[in-house]
């Protein structure tokens, strides 16, 4: 009876997990580290090649897509305008469209859609760059709105805000670390889901100076044993904090050795099998061990790496780390020990700001001139194809039943086939 009762329970999490992982509900996808499970994707496609739809926008963003069954949330900035998009999956028609406010700005490369939306499948959540927060359903009805700098004070970032929320069971999680144009110490919110109420604030203090505080990244999930801890990356350190509470129980130095005031970092942490990589401004990128409580610097290092990115996060399956620049060089090494099994191959010239995203055995990785390099995974590089869209992209691949989403600066476009149901 016992051995029937674990077959079953294990059916029905294979076919949840399955369900899934065929979703694309947040920034770094169903797993929340840039991996998909998806099989048989598209390998090659061009502006009229391979391309479903595409859909016309009314500018750039860093903010990559939403998706749950026949739904993609998009955050657009149209002028002064923020607003959220509701696409209609199949034909790529925009089924509704809602007010985020006004105020949107340029800063450096991303004006104030940069974070990505997030979704359960039942309702979406959207930040903005000016700290507007609000939940809608699917429907497009407003479910609770907040304005965050409203209520703990002006963001103080040098290039504006751009972290996206952590969502994991009934709660948003949403990192304000910021420094260079602040005193205010920077902090971690907990919010409920259903309310929009904080659960939590906790003040997360640094010894970084000048604009080392300064964090763009989004925070990570990791989950060993029957704990779950919350990652978070920036004022020079990497920190555990305990969910139901917000208590940080570790904290790793390390992420700016040298103690330079321009350390910001904008490629977020990511979790994979025991162990957080927590990229920095390229050196020193850190593998930390789980389960550690106190300062953890040393003691739970696992290991380091003195070329890591600066703005797009890395990627893992577990065996093998991946890491491309933002000049397009790429490294692959053994995930557990660091080390190199390839380095500094370079895959298309060009700048890169958009994340990699691993799937069906290969990487997907697209420069600011929208040109999507297909590696394949594993220990030799081999480019697989190079598709080129010629626009400005600064979005992350999305993937969905069989297809690939890439946001560029005038369209969504939607490639590949749909996997028959």
């Amino acid at each position: 009876m016992r051995n029937r009762v674990l077959v079953f329970a294990a059916i029905v999490s294979l076919s949840i997990t399955q369900a899934y992982a065929d979703n694309w509900p947040q920034w770094r996808g169903p797993n929340l580290n840039g991996v998909s499970n998806e099989k048989n994707l598209p390998v090659k496609w061009g502006v009229e090649e391979n391309i479903t739809w595409k859909l016309t926008l009314p500018s750039w963003s860093g903010s990559t897509p939403a998706i749950w069954g026949e739904y993609i949330f998009l955050n657009v900035a149209e002028g002064d305008e923020l607003q959220l998009w509701c696409v209609e999956r199949t034909k790529g028609a925009t089924l509704w469209k809602k007010r985020l406010g006004g105020g949107n700005v340029k800063m450096r490369k991303q004006n104030m859609s940069s974070p990505s939306p997030v979704t359960d499948g039942r309702a979406v959540f959207i930040m903005t760059g000016t700290g507007i927060l609000k939940s809608f359903d699917f429907k497009g009805n407003e479910l609770w709105s907040r304005d965050i700098q409203k209520d703990y004070g002006a963001f103080g970032l040098n290039w504006g805000y751009a972290s996206s929320p952590l969502l994991t069971e009934d709660a948003l999680f949403v990192q304000v670390l910021h420094g260079m144009k602040t005193d205010d110490t920077p902090y971690v919110l907990r919010i409920d889901k259903k309310s929009g109420k904080t659960t939590w604030r906790v003040e997360r203090p640094t010894a970084a100076i000048r604009e080392s505080p300064d964090s763009y990244t989004t925070p990570a999930l990791l989950k060993y044993g029957n704990t779950t801890e919350i990652v978070i990356t920036g004022g020079d350190c990497v920190t555990g904090h305990d969910p139901a509470t917000g208590k940080e129980l570790w904290r790793a130095n390390g992420l700016n050795p040298h103690n330079q005031p321009n350390y910001r970092i904008v490629a977020s942490p990511i979790v994979y099998d025991g162990l957080i990589y927590a990229p920095t401004r390229v050196k020193p990128l850190l593998a930390i061990k789980a389960g550690g409580r106190g300062d953890v610097t040393t003691s739970h290092l696992a290991w380091s790496f003195n070329n890591g990115p600066d703005v797009p996060t890395p990627v893992t399956d577990g065996k093998y780390f991946y890491a491309v620049s933002d000049n397009g060089v790429m490294w692959c090494l053994d995930a557990k020990t660091g080390e190199k099994i390839y380095g500094e191959q370079r895959v298309k010239p060009g700048t890169y700001s958009s994340s990699p995203v691993l799937a069906d055995g290969k990487i997907y990785i697209t420069n600011e001139d929208g040109v999507t390099s297909v590696v394949r995974a594993g220990p030799t590089f081999e480019i697989l194809a190079e598709n080129q869209l010629n626009d400005y992209c600064l979005s992350s691949p999305a993937i969905s039943d069989g297809q690939v989403f890439i946001r560029t600066a005038q369209y969504l476009y939607c490639i590949g086939k749909r996997r028959a149901k």
